[in-house]
């Protein structure tokens, strides 16, 4: 009897378990009410809101309790004039409806009560829509990419309009929801200078071999024409096939503006970037103003920024550029990942492991070619044990069996230091072996990580705090060839990014798009 009791009991238990309802999830935030003023309201069919398929719609009428709310005539015309200036901030106009939300407007007197209530849904809709856009981008890079490593942003679209609404504040809404960074508002300002060149009508220019000072070749014509029209070359001209000095000094301009070599000898850099018609860079601005919305949208106290085409690294610290450092980025095939992260530690006399990809399409190739090829670079091969593998004992049919490390030391292929941060890429910014490499100009050449230029006195400066790490205290370190890692104290943040377009001094920047991204972007973007 006992027993039974006891079974019982287990029974009952194990019933209430199972029917223990699950958690609700949390419901959406309520949005704040709206003040409504005198001028005209209709009541809204609920049934029409959900035809949106939008619960921020939803609570948005919720707060006015399903009644219209754009009755004033000043309001209406803001939410207007915003949607149709939409393309001064690089976006489309009709991506929110911009024309037919005019013609409602034009005919607004004589609206049915079902008309306005449609009207009403509508600039609602598509202004919350165009603020959302404006914060966050219209696209999903995580969607896009896979090695784009970026918080997502969350906005409450409903709380700043409802509040901006009622306190007659919506001519500062979209100013206050934008990004606040520099470079963003350098892309707006080359978004408006662009759009002030004429129609570009200038003829492509043929490949054609390189041309230095005084060489006449019959491409320099449209040359000079191209470098009239961006006002690198000013004045008049003639317009002849010689290279004269006068185009010399206007072609480097053209180079230096576009992260070339600026050394006035057109080649093939230089004639693409000079074939770039107007559509095509004001395509380019308007990819990159989509990118700096996905981004934070302000920065950290001190941080490390990369941009990956520009290849540089510059360390701000409380609003002061401290450091600028050229780097070496990843190839097309293996690219550096884009990544917000924060610094952790900094490791000297690294060692190296040798990652699967290179394994696979560098170092077994090479190995069967010839088994010491590891050895001349110090590299050890390990077995799953841990133990020394003989070269001549690797089995070719099963590289993966092993780990592969190469030694500490001046021509490990991390150089003398490494800075870790925290990432799902397991990239890190490094020294390097090439150390000749940092001078040339396209230097997308590394398997995924940022290589840097002089990066013992970078290593110091972020060390030195407390003014304990002397020049010869790293230099100790480094001669003991033992690995060693040091945090680091002070808070940095890592921004590792992409663009290629920004303004300074009204003067437009670019740079060669070497993951071929823009394009793309531009038309998901217009799609």
């Amino acid at each position: 009897m006992k027993k039974l009791y006891f079974l019982l009991v287990i029974c009952i238990f194990a019933g209430c378990k199972k029917d223990t309802p699950k958690p609700i999830p949390a419901a959406s935030k309520k949005a704040p009410a709206i003040i409504l003023t005198d001028e005209r309201k209709v009541d809204i069919d609920t049934a029409t809101i959900g035809t949106f398929k939008s619960e921020t719609l939803k609570q948005f009428y919720i707060a006015s309790e399903n009644q219209t709310v754009w009755g004033n005539l000043q309001k209406r015309k803001y939410v207007l004039t915003q949607l149709e200036n939409s393309d001064d901030l690089g976006l489309n106009p009709e991506d929110y409806k911009a024309s037919q939300l005019k013609k409602f407007e034009v005919k607004i007197g004589s609206l049915t009560d079902k008309d306005l209530a449609t009207y009403d849904i509508l600039l609602t809709y598509n202004f919350e829509k165009y603020l959302n856009d404006l914060y966050k981008g219209k696209l999903d890079p995580k969607k896009l990419y896979g090695n784009w490593d970026l918080e997502e942003k969350t906005f409450d679209v409903n709380s700043v309009l409802i509040k901006a609404f009622n306190k007659n504040k919506l001519d500062s809404i979209v100013d206050n929801i934008q990004p606040k960074t520099q470079i963003y508002k350098e892309l707006i300002k080359a978004l408006e200078i662009i759009n002030k060149f004429p129609e570009d009508d200038v003829q492509n220019i043929e490949s054609v071999e390189k041309i230095v000072l005084n060489d006449t070749n019959n491409a320099l014509i449209n040359i000079k024409k191209r470098l009239r029209y961006w006002n690198d070359l000013n004045g008049r001209d003639s317009l002849t096939k010689i290279y004269d000095n006068k185009t010399f000094e206007a072609v480097k301009k053209f180079q230096e503006r576009h992260g070339l070599a600026a050394d006035g000898v057109i080649g093939v850099g230089t004639i693409k970037a000079l074939n770039y018609s107007k559509e095509k860079r004001k395509e380019q601005i308007i990819a990159n103003l989509e990118r700096w919305r996905w981004y934070p949208s302000e920065f950290a106290e001190n941080y490390f920024i990369i941009n990956i085409p520009d290849y540089s690294l510059n360390v701000v610290e409380n609003q002061d550029t401290t450091l600028v450092r050229n780097v070496v980025v990843g190839t097309s095939k293996r690219r550096t990942p884009v990544i917000t992260s924060v610094l952790k530690t900094v490791v000297f006399n690294p060692t190296w492991t040798v990652p699967p990809t290179i394994l696979k399409e560098d170092v077994v190739p090479a190995m069967k070619r010839n088994r010491n090829y590891l050895a001349k670079k110090n590299i050890t091969i390990y077995d799953s044990s841990g133990n020394v593998v003989d070269p001549v004992n690797w089995n070719e049919n099963k590289p993966n069996n092993y780990r592969y490390v190469q030694s500490p030391g001046y021509y490990n292929s991390l150089g003398l230091m490494k800075i870790l941060f925290p990432n799902h890429h397991s990239v890190y910014l490094h020294d390097t072996n090439h150390r000749n490499i940092f001078g040339r100009n396209n230097r997308s050449m590394s398997s995924g990580c940022v290589r840097v230029e002089n990066p013992l006195e970078l290593a110091q400066h972020i060390l030195d705090v407390d003014g304990n790490w002397p020049q010869d205290r790293i230099d100790t370190i480094i001669a003991t060839k033992k690995t060693m890692s040091f945090k680091i104290t002070k808070k940095y943040a890592l921004y590792q990014w992409y663009w290629t377009a920004w303004s300074k001094k009204n003067q437009l920047l670019f740079r060669a798009d070497i993951y071929n991204l823009d394009s793309d972007l531009y038309a998901k973007l217009r799609n």
